[in-house]
């Protein structure tokens, strides 16, 4: 533990959380050997502390310590970035240049944000890894190199691999020992003590007095989710250092430096893939606008009887008033064309009901077989399918399953017990 405390004030390593002791634990055991490390942890967690200390520690601290952002260098020449190239190998290449490992032979090349390393150079640097042999772009003499390669990323590498991003054996090559860096969210009693000490570099930097946070800041500032994590944190005490007059903050004056603090820090999941519930083709959307108009269809039967039914026409529109809306809409404009209509003597009154004409047909049953008529049994297997689909979706609510599927929740409860659902 003492030689973790001595570590931390060389290298200005601010906090006590258990994880990043046994991080710093970690690299202070490998660093005497020359087993390649692969570092991850967020962006702006700290990451590039870890191979500086890994190559102070070593036997390799005299000779040369080269730090890559792979990130940074464009597909098309990092391959003559790290291993070299001769002279007339692509165009511009005006001269022969020696690569990364040909520098740093013997000491070690920190390779940050690994994961973005193009597929061809990651055969290349495995090359490297298994038996310290490259070749220079446009070379056909195999050249040697002794190096340590420590690693680093911020991407999930068991999912870059499974979407081919990033090779397997590389991988297990790269992370013999895999060390990772908490995020500050995970640090929650390291945060005041980080500010405090970039406040105070900061006061001393311009020449003003430290700023200090109130009670109610920290307990904000320990609140807050960090997704930048120490970066995000170092450049909130810079610009509250420049741009406050007042030295005392609140955690009024804090939240306005503070992206979505008054928003609840939940993530959201969202799924990439289409769900198998989805109304996401041709087929399904089909299905339902049959299945809204089935429900349009059997409201006008229903008010169609109803009007049958009874001989007081006016008190069957308030009655079912809310039908009608449904099935025509709110709009009381006149329609150039209005469907005919029949007019139909009541037997125990002088009113008239206007009801929509039927077909004419030679059988006299057949308005009352088309009001019985029995849905074909595919429809009825897909009906069934949509509304499993969207009680599972909703998780067994009827009320959101019945929004979505566009019926009301009686009519889906009815649904539900016709098909034993």
């Amino acid at each position: 533990m003492e030689q973790v405390q001595a570590i931390k004030q060389r290298f200005e390593i601010i906090g006590n959380d258990s994880h990043l002791n046994r991080a710093l634990e970690k690299a202070i055991q490998v660093a005497p050997t020359d087993i390649s490390v692969l570092v991850t942890g967020e962006s702006g967690v700290g990451k590039e502390a870890v191979p500086k200390i890994i190559h102070s520690l070593s036997h390799r601290k005299h000779a040369k310590y080269i730090a890559v952002n792979c990130g940074a260098i464009p597909e098309g020449t990092i391959d003559s970035e790290l291993f070299g190239h001769e002279k007339g190998a692509f165009t511009g290449a005006t001269q022969t240049r020696s690569g990364y490992f040909e520098v740093a032979d013997g000491g070690t090349i920190f390779l940050d944000e690994v994961g973005e390393l193009p597929l061809t150079t990651q055969v290349r640097l495995l090359r490297v890894l298994e038996n310290g042999e490259f070749l220079k772009v446009g070379s056909s003499q195999v050249q040697k190199t002794n190096v340590r390669i420590v690693a680093a990323t911020n991407i999930n590498m068991l999912e870059a691999i499974r979407k081919e991003k990033f090779r397997e054996d590389l991988f297990y090559r790269l992370s013999t020992v895999e060390i990772h860096i908490p995020a500050l969210r995970e640090r929650r009693e390291d945060i005041h003590l980080l500010f405090r000490k970039f406040a105070s570099d900061f006061g001393q930097k311009y020449k003003m007095p430290t700023i200090r946070l109130e009670d109610n800041a920290i307990v904000l500032l320990q609140q807050y989710r960090w997704p930048g994590n120490i970066r995000q944190l170092r450049n909130v005490a810079e610009q509250i250092s420049v741009l406050e007059k007042e030295r005392s903050i609140s955690a009024e004056t804090l939240r306005a430096y503070l992206p979505n603090a008054g928003s609840p820090n939940l993530p959201a999941v969202i799924e990439k893939g289409r769900k198998e519930g989805d109304f996401s083709n041709e087929r399904e959307i089909l299905y339902k606008v049959l299945f809204d108009m089935k429900s349009d269809l059997n409201d006008l039967k229903k008010l169609t009887l109803e009007m049958l039914k009874h001989e007081d026409s006016e008190k069957v529109q308030e009655e079912n008033e809310h039908l009608i809306r449904k099935i025509y809409g709110d709009d009381d404009e006149a329609t150039e064309e209005q469907p005919e209509v029949a007019v139909l003597p009541a037997a125990t009154s002088s009113k008239e009901i206007r009801v929509p004409q039927a077909p004419v047909v030679e059988d006299k049953y057949h308005f009352a077989e088309e009001i019985e008529e029995e849905e074909t049994l595919s429809l009825q297997e897909k009906e069934v399918e949509l509304i499993k689909k969207s009680l599972e979706r909703n998780k067994g609510k009827r009320k959101a399953a019945a929004a979505e599927l566009g019926i009301s929740e009686r009519t889906l409860y009815r649904k539900i017990k016709q098909y034993d659902l």
